[in-house]
């Protein structure tokens, strides 16, 4: 890792998507559960209640906007339609689709559920770039990496792949996805497969475990996004696995690390979202100590989502990375703090 006296070596990126600040949440109330974005309601021909776990939106960087909405805010059911269904050796996979006359920040979007509590996976917009998720945050990492192809560890349908490749003109990307399905459903209902073709030479997928991912030279980046069954997978809660994936880093290199929270609802009760980030948290800093940072998604006391990054991070590192970002990611760079165990 780097020293804070060597600082960072930034890279500046010219290509900017035109894409606009994050939404506002304005919306119908629909029978919420136990979260502000964990909804129930019943699809036809479908017996059971079908749950949707939203992921927290990020909070808005302009002023002069409110957030008009409540912990309540969900889409209407005539809104969502079920595209896709069916069950693999590893996920129960299902392909929304949010109407665009749906008056909520998912309009328009095409999301991807892997398990039964209904938690997003997946999230794309046919005429827009970011999400207002997450994956918004992890596509601010690039800039502050060494030279060098990031890693993609839990990827999904390529959400956070396809806004990195439009932002970042220079930057290849390796994938990893356990589930072959999961890839295939990306190509078929998420423009997976155009984005293979727009960039073949900068895009590459690999079907297996994500923790045994390595490249000649190491990663500038990993990006660390492995849940089953609706919680982070066990081996993020052990020392071991964090030495690993350190180790297959380059020198400089960074991992980024959405660790969940207590927004994330597991299948298993026993494995709470909250105490699961807390203890994927306690491993990183048993290996990377004081050189681990949180971003907090925070909504209301008892509902968050959290993020992790390795490495130092100085006033002047901030202030570079904010000049080479996209106005509409800036602000999430002065959102991380040290983490406090």
């Amino acid at each position: 890792m780097m020293s804070q006296g060597q600082g960072l070596r930034l890279i500046s990126y010219q290509s900017r998507p035109n894409v606009s600040h994050p939404f506002l949440l304005t919306a119908h109330t629909l029978q919420p559960s136990r979260s502000w974005n964990h909804f129930s309601f019943k699809t036809p021909g479908m017996p059971k209640p079908f749950h949707l776990q939203l992921p927290l939106p990020l909070p808005s960087h302009n002023s002069h906007q409110t957030q008009t909405g409540t912990q309540d805010d969900g889409i209407p059911i005539d809104d969502v339609k079920v595209i896709a269904k069916f069950k693999t050796r590893y996920n129960y996979i299902r392909v929304l689709q949010v109407s665009r006359r749906a008056d909520h920040p998912f309009a328009g979007s095409r999301l991807l559920l892997l398990d039964s509590p209904g938690n997003i996976h997946s999230i794309s917009f046919l005429f827009k770039s970011l999400t207002n998720t997450y994956f918004d945050v992890f596509a601010t990492l690039p800039p502050i990496l060494p030279p060098g192809a990031v890693g993609i560890l839990g990827f999904g349908a390529g959400s956070t792949a396809r806004l990195m490749l439009e932002l970042y003109p220079d930057l290849i990307i390796h994938g990893w996805e356990l589930d072959p399905s999961v890839v295939a459903v990306g190509r078929e209902y998420f423009g997976l497969e155009k984005l293979e073709k727009q960039y073949p030479n900068r895009l590459f997928i690999s079907i297996g475990n994500g923790l045994k991912a390595s490249i000649r030279n190491g990663f500038a980046g990993i990006l660390v996004d492995l849940f089953s069954k609706g919680s982070l997978i066990p081996e993020l809660q052990e020392p071991s696995t964090w030495h690993k994936l350190r180790k297959s880093l380059r020198k400089g290199g960074r991992i980024m690390v959405n660790v969940g929270g207590s927004c994330v609802e597991a299948e298993d009760e026993g494995r709470n979202g909250k105490m699961v980030m807390e203890e994927t948290l306690k491993a990183m800093h048993r290996v990377f100590g004081d050189k681990l940072l949180v971003l907090n998604l925070r909504n209301r006391k008892d509902d968050d989502s959290s993020l992790a990054l390795t490495g130092e991070l100085a006033v002047p590192d901030r202030d570079a990375w904010k000049k080479a970002l996209p106005h509409s990611l800036k602000g999430y760079v002065d959102m991380w703090a040290p983490y406090q165990g």
